[in-house]
């Protein structure tokens, strides 16, 4: 039986790079994106990596509680055991926590940075506990360890992840499951769109994919619990 990974938030970007090194490597696969269209041109092209594999795939906006668990249950009844979490699903925007007219995106922030995870844990980290395996890897960011400039809901939402993450790591140890925060400077995706900067100013979608792809396959009695990344000539 093939091993198999969900990755939220993968029709693109850091996700859809995840899942190119899972589908090379044999793995079956699960993912949603928000977008239909983006969802079925990356099960095509992960297809076209390796038809062998199976692939689950759904589209939503993640920032919906019940499609967040249908979803989770879904990927279970459709391809059992799940090895590999990777909560990636995130969304980046800027502005001050000070500002009259931030409520409302603090609370879309918080659901889809945040919850997202929370909610897919719900179903997947049980199953986990009673196979006694299994791998959950949550993308972060810098901004989930440091404040900054305009950062907004975005930087108190990933610092939210990042308790989420220590916490379920420190409750999940004994059982046999590993969890990984990855905390990433700029990443080149579309959140950098229209910014006047030369590719290499910026970590690549791969570099997260071959990190994640290396810290999965250590001895089941060695977790990497902190990796941070952040672009060679420092932050932008």
């Amino acid at each position: 039986m093939k091993n198999t990974i969900i990755v939220t938030g993968a029709s693109r970007g850091i996700g859809l790079a995840i899942l190119e090194k899972y589908a090379q490597a044999g793995w079956n696969l699960a993912f949603c994106s928000k977008n239909t269209d983006s969802v079925s041109k990356a099960k095509q092209h992960l297809k076209s990596i390796n038809s062998d594999i199976k692939i689950y795939a759904e589209a939503f906006d993640i920032e919906n509680k019940d499609a967040v668990l249908n979803f989770a249950s879904n990927c279970l009844k459709e391809l059992g055991p799940i090895h590999i979490l990777v909560n990636n699903a995130g969304l980046f925007k800027q502005g001050e926590l000070s500002a009259a007219s931030f409520d409302d995106d603090l609370d879309y922030l918080m659901r889809v940075n945040l919850f997202s995870a929370y909610w897919m844990g719900k179903v997947i980290i049980p199953e986990m506990i009673n196979n006694k395996s299994g791998h959950i890897f949550n993308i972060s960011s810098i901004a989930g360890l440091k404040d900054y400039d305009n950062g907004g809901g975005y930087t108190v939402a990933k610092f939210a992840l990042t308790g989420y993450t220590k916490q379920i790591r420190n409750e999940l140890k004994s059982k046999s499951i590993r969890v990984t925060g990855i905390y990433p400077g700029a990443v080149l995706t579309d959140s950098w769109a229209g910014v006047d900067l030369p590719p290499n100013r910026f970590i690549q979608p791969s570099d997260i994919a071959d990190i994640v792809y290396a810290t999965s396959q250590l001895s089941p009695s060695a977790c990497v619990e902190d990796i941070i990344l952040r672009p060679q000539e420092g932050d932008i």
